[in-house]
């Protein structure tokens, strides 16, 4: 099969079109039509993902719970995917707290500039900080009393209450367990026959994901750049020492933490891994949503890269909930970042009061877009600093979330084969010129 027919060249082409018509669109006036014409399409496609991840995640999780036969293989699994979650999530917290406290690219920032930036997002920062309020007046267990659905229905509405699914789904599979096999096996053919169908749907919706993530990206440049790229180009040029380093930081987990995981402790070829990944990361980078992207992420580590479905659907919709190793890491360097610029000296115990915060409330972040920027509020508030400062790194925010989304799903799928491969679970795929360019043997 020639090399642009492929899934992720499709994507790829139809990123790179997308970005240059947004540039193309800022630059002619074209935003009213961009914004109409264009932006839907990717609305559209971002919502048939999202429209799937429900039915989904709640069949796997119902299949893969009720097929580890017992209590005591539920808990082995589910302890190794939580341990690994937090132990990645850990690492990447100290990669981000390093960078910072190295560069210190919060000194970076002249003052008129600092300035300029924090009235310009003052309004977006002032309604972010009445959400992350809201959140705190709550108290310390409000994350324990979210993860308990009252209504399943209205949790299922919501794509954002997928930890309510997940808890759900869990609950329900561990019933299965306690039923004689005869009564459960209707539920657990009925739950696979789902997940099949959903499965096959994913095929079909992605058949469109080349002209979904074009529209997505020139609706983002588009936004971003508004009618003036100048003042854009500014903005970033202002606040390039933060953007890169947390896109360093984010390669460094990436390309470096996450591999490494998979050498010591899989028998998974890391270019296999990547190449079988590639379409799950540029749609997670195009869309900014670990929700949206978990369809397509369960589809690759099946039939790509040979995880077994017992495994994948139980770890994968857990991690898409629970694992945010991208957005821990951004987090932290965003934080501290922001203490620098107001002149807000951290100390040690301060910064150790960071990383236990963003490890445990990594179980809380939605996998949405901009679903970090509140968890970041209230940890500021707790070391101190003013919530108002989030207004520095409101204006690239959205650029700066695809890059750590891409983290995100990377590190569910990576946790998800060190799991397949210490259960036995994990079949060896075999690069070939068939299908989307590997197939696998069974």
């Amino acid at each position: 099969m020639p090399w642009y027919k492929k899934l992720h060249a499709k994507i790829l082409i139809g990123m790179f079109l997308g970005f240059a018509f947004g540039l193309m669109s800022s630059m002619l006036g074209w935003n009213a039509f961009t914004d109409r014409w264009i932006a839907p399409w990717g609305s559209i496609f971002v919502n048939l993902l999202k429209l799937i991840a429900v039915p989904l995640v709640l069949s796997s999780l119902i299949i893969g719970v009720a097929s580890l036969s017992d209590l005591k293989k539920l808990s082995r699994i589910g302890g190794k995917t939580l341990a690994i979650y937090f132990c990645t999530t850990f690492i990447a917290i100290v990669i981000g707290l390093t960078l910072v406290n190295v560069v210190q690219p919060g000194k970076w920032i002249p003052e008129n500039v600092k300035n300029e930036i924090l009235s310009s997002y003052q309004g977006d920062a002032d309604s972010k900080a009445g959400l992350a309020v809201q959140s705190k007046d709550r108290g310390p267990l409000q994350p324990l009393v979210n993860m308990v659905p009252s209504n399943i229905l209205q949790a299922a509405a919501d794509n954002s209450e997928m930890l309510k699914i997940v808890f759900f789904a869990i609950l329900f599979g561990i019933g299965i367990l306690q039923v004689e096999r005869k009564k459960a096996q209707p539920i657990i053919d009925f739950s696979q026959s789902i997940f099949d169908v959903m499965i096959r749907v994913v095929d079909m919706i992605m058949l469109t994901a080349p002209y979904g993530v074009f529209a997505l990206i020139a609706s983002t440049i588009t936004k971003i750049a508004g009618n003036d790229i100048a003042s854009v180009l500014h903005l970033i040029g202002s606040l390039s020492a933060y953007c890169i380093l947390v896109i360093v930081g984010l390669a460094i987990h990436t390309f470096g933490v996450l591999p490494l995981a998979l050498k010591l402790f899989s028998t998974m070829n890391i270019k296999t891994f990547f190449y079988g990944m590639g379409p799950v990361q540029l749609l997670a980078f195009s869309s900014s949503s670990s929700s949206a992207t978990l369809p397509l992420t369960m589809e690759r580590c099946e039939e790509k890269l040979g995880i077994s479905e017992e495994v994948s659907s139980f770890v994968l919709p857990l991690g898409s909930t629970v694992n945010m190793d991208g957005t821990a890491l951004y987090q932290s360097i965003a934080i501290v970042f922001i203490a620098q610029t107001l002149g807000f000296s951290l100390s040690l115990t301060a910064q150790l009061s960071i990383i236990l915060a963003l490890v445990l409330s990594s179980v809380g972040t939605a996998g949405v877009p901009g679903g970090s920027i509140v968890m970041s509020i209230l940890i500021l508030e707790s070391i101190g600093v003013p919530a108002a400062g989030i207004g520095l790194i409101l204006g690239v925010d959205r650029i700066l979330d695809m890059c750590r989304t891409v983290t995100n799903v990377t590190g569910d799928a990576v946790v998800a084969t060190i799991v397949a491969s210490s259960e036995g679970q994990l079949r060896t795929p075999n690069l070939s010129e068939e299908g989307d360019g590997m197939v696998l043997r069974r």
